[in-house]
């Protein structure tokens, strides 16, 4: 039914049909960046890991995350404030882990950044508020109901994905902990992110043509 309508529009209206496909253009582009901007860090941060130690791995993950930032930047003229924040404040940690000579300080951060993100939405939540489109606003357009579903979802993912790494670094080795952070959390994360398409898909919003 509704592809014999969309159909029928597209003889009447062709710039409403180009307007569409820019519009699934973009929620594609936008998803390959939050896909690529959280695999490459990873990536990088593995490698030097192996190649250099602990300290280097994660220097290059915050390096690679700001070249990221900066070329989503010039590429879609927005980036994700959560991407933001997550930069700068692994960026922060990065350096003062480096200065006061403390791994410990880089193993922790994940849980940390998890944590605050957990409180945040959550928190949101009990504010009346969805954190999330608060963060992802600017990308995509869903109704109020799924941006609280979504905030309670991603919400209690973050506090799981904090549990996780206290364990993982408390009770591993480093170098299994890097493992775990890598092949673990990285896919878990990508996986849940997923699971979540069908959601934002019934979710969405349809396309302003007005003007």
């Amino acid at each position: 039914m509704s592809d014999t309508i969309e159909t029928h529009e597209t003889h009447q209206k062709p710039a409403k049909s180009g307007s569409e496909s820019h519009s699934m253009n973009h929620s594609k582009s936008m998803r390959l960046g939050s896909f690529f901007s959280e695999i490459l860090p990873l990536a990088s941060f593995f490698i030097f890991y192996r190649l250099y130690g602990l300290y280097a791995a994660a220097i290059a993950g915050v390096t690679v995350s700001a070249f990221m930032l900066l070329y989503f930047w010039l590429v879609e003229r927005r980036v994700a404030k959560f991407v933001v924040f997550s930069t700068l404040f692994s960026g922060i940690l990065t350096a003062t882990a480096i200065m006061a000579s403390e791994k410990l300080l880089i193993k922790v951060q994940p849980t940390i950044s998890s944590l605050v993100m957990a409180g945040v939405l959550l928190g949101g939540l009990l504010r009346g508020k969805a954190m999330m489109q608060v963060f992802f606003g600017t990308q995509f357009r869903l109704t109020e109901e799924t941006w609280f579903q979504l905030s309670f979802r991603w919400g209690l993912f973050f506090l799981a994905a904090a549990i996780g790494n206290e364990v993982a670094w408390r009770y591993m080795s480093e170098e299994n902990w890097v493992i775990f952070r890598t092949f673990v959390m990285s896919p878990a994360t990508g996986i849940f992110m997923l699971a979540q398409l069908p959601l934002t898909l019934r979710g969405r919003l349809p396309v302003d043509h007005t003007g």
